[in-house]
């Protein structure tokens, strides 16, 4: 079947909840380009839920019209993702519903087309207090549209599996399923071929299939290919899998393809976790599916420049907390070498919100899982397949059960991927949460409630993990699951290497505090197979869990584990919403072994007298890469760089100031600010091993505007990402003369998003103006045609700053949203 984008020509609108709405209200359908996020764009309530950011939730219907489909022809519509509880209708009559967010589901629609047209497709979904995190709503994930003859492949029915491989060659099963929705038998000759990453044709076998009317059968083949290259994350090689099926003069009537990794998966408590035998440490990144400034729209361009940026800052492999991943970041994924945990759930039947997913858990699970767990088949990236995240069930008979059932469904579908499930001790343990409650209460008892609740809370699951019940507890899951992954039980890491010699563990969530303690044992601990912080990317929601507060800061100690209105994003991640490094990713490449530093970061003069009066193991030091601090000359400043070395030495325009030794990766010194060059000099064994230059930017500063890229497709599956800097003459990035700016887009382009890093700002993500954070803004361009893209920044007082991108038809082998029906 031909498989075509379908995300143009769509109109949206809220839903009225009532005909008394809709005549009073009267709610006007606006034209929109799919992905699409209906909530980012709504204004923010102080009144709402810090979990979700502020953001409302409410219900939404999108209509896209289509001309008549010729008799005789087989169509079905391909949703990768609508938030949530989605019910499609077309011409009136509802077609399918599925009530998970984040699941692809196909939807055939030919019954219901008039071959004349014109014909409506509606869309309907909703979000209501169902989410622990900024959830958006909408078709967030692209649509497809597949058209073809009544015999056909399958929209999602072409697998590649690996079923053996030795230095000769691979054997590779690759299963085909074929549909005959005609109402006739038909026999149709398959055939199936190998693709090498030069195009050369590796392989190839045919074979006549048999079928009747209403048949789903599955063609399987097994082939060889003779010394394929192997997919692994240094060399990320892909294939590809052809499959035609052709009537008996030899014409084609159907075709499909897929890509896919010729590779081999092995795992023991000795030897870890290895791809092709060779050993792999996960240097794992948490990530949620929002994109900043875009919202939860899963834009082909977005998911890739994400998996870049953490691709470049140390991290070799991903976890999709807590839905599964969009297909655009399995792809890039899969390109880059960037191993995936892919997560099915956060809720089995036990709810975190009023209206979660744990009220639709028992129908709709094997579906969802199912998905999950075939459309991985395909991608080399995904080595893990997660059943669910800190599961309120564990605790009871019944989610133990249903756990074991899980896990078995995935290996049931895949056997080449590994189960695992994320676990904390008060998921498993019955008497775990009292006990967290009580370590809480004796602490703040005995400091007075000085303490702020985020260290409580991590003290608290620490501790209790190591509790003789939530040893026990943890048997039955680790009986199940091939990885068992421990959230913020890394204090159980060393006692079970030696009590649980043959349990393989990954730590699935862990503080950024936490980095050199988790990671020392990674390194040391054969069957602790690599670690997964929370956070690798800033994400929207659970506002403000790493946030540090001073005393004099507006509503200071107040808030609790969250913050106040107007936080927007947690601030508990290596890189921010734009994806901007912050300071504990310069330490995690350090501690991972990937760079030496120095990295030298530095404390605002401008806070340190002040208490704190919060601060949280999800967060970090409250430092910043400058040495540009305006009004306090004189003043005494503490630095802090991160280094794999003994000893730091100081220098401010040669001139030397001291030297600190390095702790845990990490040194300390206090001197006296002065504008000019701060040098900082790592030593080893009394050899110089590394520097880092700060300078002091000049009070003149002018826009600095770049694009990621000259050059983009024209199709809706691409963006330019254009950043915004305040510098000096010398280029050099001033932070401390912060103002607004204004983005206008000319030509064949729209602003789709606008925004600075900064957690805490009232300042919608869909405007054109943005005030910059520390000298930084980031517009997201989305092209609308072919030409050129001009983006120009202003800002009072300053020149005009102008990047141009020029968007060009997509490349041989790309689809193009603008080819869409």
């Amino acid at each position: 079947m031909e498989r075509v984008p379908f995300v143009e020509g769509w109109e949206v609108r809220p839903k009225a909840t009532g005909p008394s709405e809709a005549i009073v209200i009267g709610y006007e359908w606006q034209p929109v380009t799919l992905p699409h996020d209906a909530v980012v764009g709504l204004a923010r309530d102080p009144a709402g839920s810090s979990a979700t950011a502020y953001y409302p939730g409410g219900m939404w219907q999108y209509r896209r019209i289509v001309d008549g489909v010729a008799p005789g022809r087989s169509v079905v519509l391909e949703f990768e993702g609508v938030y949530r509880d989605a019910v499609v209708l077309v011409n009136g009559t509802v077609a399918a519903t599925r009530p998970n967010g984040y699941v692809t589901f196909l939807v055939a629609i030919d019954h219901l087309l008039d071959p004349v047209g014109p014909n409506e497709i509606l869309v309907e979904c909703r979000a209501h207090d169902d989410s622990r995190w900024y959830s958006g709503a909408g078709i967030h994930r692209p649509v497809w549209w597949w058209e073809g003859p009544r015999v056909h492949v399958a929209p999602d029915g072409l697998l590649v599996r690996t079923v053996e491989i030795d230095d000769d060659g691979a054997v590779l099963d690759v299963e085909v399923t074929v549909d005959n929705v005609s109402a006739d038998p038909a026999t149709v000759a398959c055939t199936v071929e190998v693709v090498g990453a030069d195009g050369t044709v590796l392989a190839s076998q045919g074979a006549p299939v048999t079928t009747f009317a209403g048949d789903r059968l599955v063609v399987r083949r097994r082939l060889f290919v003779a010394s394929p290259q192997r997919w692994s994350p240094g060399d990320p090689t892909l294939h590809r899998a052809v499959v035609s099926l052709h009537d008996g003069s030899g014409a084609v009537l159907d075709a499909a393809s897929c890509t896919f990794g010729i590779r081999t998966l092995t795992l023991d408590p000795q030897r870890g976790l290895r791809i092709n035998g060779e050993p792999v440490l996960l240097r794992g990144a948490c990530i949620h599916h929002d994109n900043g400034p875009l919202g939860a729209v899963a834009i082909d361009r977005a998911e890739e420049r994400r998996i870049e940026l953490l691709h470049a800052a140390g991290f070799n492999a991903v976890r999709s907390s807590h839905n599964p991943a969009s297909r655009a970041l399995l792809e890039a994924c899969d390109r880059l070498g960037v191993l995936v945990m892919d997560e099915a759930f956060d809720v089995w039947t036990q709810s975190k919100r009023e209206d979660d997913y744990a009220l639709r858990f028992a129908e709709w699970w094997d579906a969802d899982l199912t998905m999950l767990t075939r459309r991985a088949v395909n991608h080399p990236s995904v080595m893990l397949i997660s059943t669910g995240n800190e599961i309120g069930d564990g605790a009871q008979a019944s989610g133990r059960r249903l756990g074991r059932l899980l896990a078995e469904r995935v290996r049931a579908i895949d056997p080449g991927r590994y189960v695992t499930q994320a676990i904390t001790a008060r998921q498993v343990d019955p008497d775990a949460p009292a006990a967290i409650g009580r370590h809480i209460a004796e602490r703040r008892a005995a400091d007075g409630g000085t303490t702020p609740l985020a260290d409580l809370i991590a003290e608290a699951l620490l501790a209790v993990a190591r509790d003789p019940g939530v040893s026990a507890a943890l048997a039955e899951p680790a009986s199940y699951l091939d990885v068992i992954g421990y959230n913020y039980m890394q204090s159980r890491l060393r006692d079970d290497a030696a009590a649980e010699p043959q349990r393989v563990v990954v730590a699935s969530e862990s503080h950024p505090t936490a980095m050199a303690e988790v990671w020392a044992d990674v390194e040391v601990l054969p069957n602790v197979i690599g670690e997964f912080t929370w956070a690798g990317w800033d994400y929207l929601g659970e506002v403000g869990v790493g946030r540090t507060e001073w005393d004099g800061d507006p509503g200071a100690g107040t808030a609790g584990f969250t913050a106040h209105f107007p936080w927007r994003s947690a601030w508990c991640a290596d890189l921010d919403v734009t994806g901007r490094r912050r300071p504990q990713s310069y330490c995690r490449e350090v501690v991972f072994g990937l760079a030496t530093g120095p990295f030298c970061f530095v404390a605002p003069p401008d806070r340190r007298d002040r208490a704190v009066v919060h601060s949280s193991p999800w967060g970090w030091s409250p430092v910043e890469r400058s040495w540009t601090w305006p009004g306090h000359d004189g003043a005494p400043v503490d630095l802090e760089v991160y280094a794999a070395a003994d000893e730091v030495e100081f220098r401010l325009d040669g001139e030397l100031l001291g030297r600190a030794s390095v702790e845990t990766h990490r040194a300390r010194f206090t001197t006296t600010y002065h504008p000019g060059v701060l040098e900082a000099v790592a030593f080893r064994a009394g050899s110089e091993v590394g520097r880092d230059v700060l300078r002091t930017a000049a009070d003149e500063v002018r826009l600095r505007v770049t694009a990621d890229r000259v050059a983009i497709a024209a199709d809706p599956f691409d963006l330019a990402y254009v950043t915004i800097e305040l510098v000096d003459a010398a280029d050099v990035v001033h932070p401390a003369t912060d103002r607004s700016v204004s983005v206008v887009v000319d030509g064949p382009g729209v602003l789709a998003g606008l925004a600075s890093g900064h957690p805490c700002t009232d300042e919608p993500f869909t405007g054109s103006t943005v005030t910059t954070d520390r000298g930084h803004a980031l517009a997201v361009v989305r092209p609308t045609g072919v030409g050129t893209v001009a983006v120009t920044v202003r800002a009072a007082g300053l020149p005009d700053a102008t990047a141009t991108v020029s968007t060009a038809a997509p490349p041989p082998g790309r689809v193009s949203g603008a080819g869409g029906r």
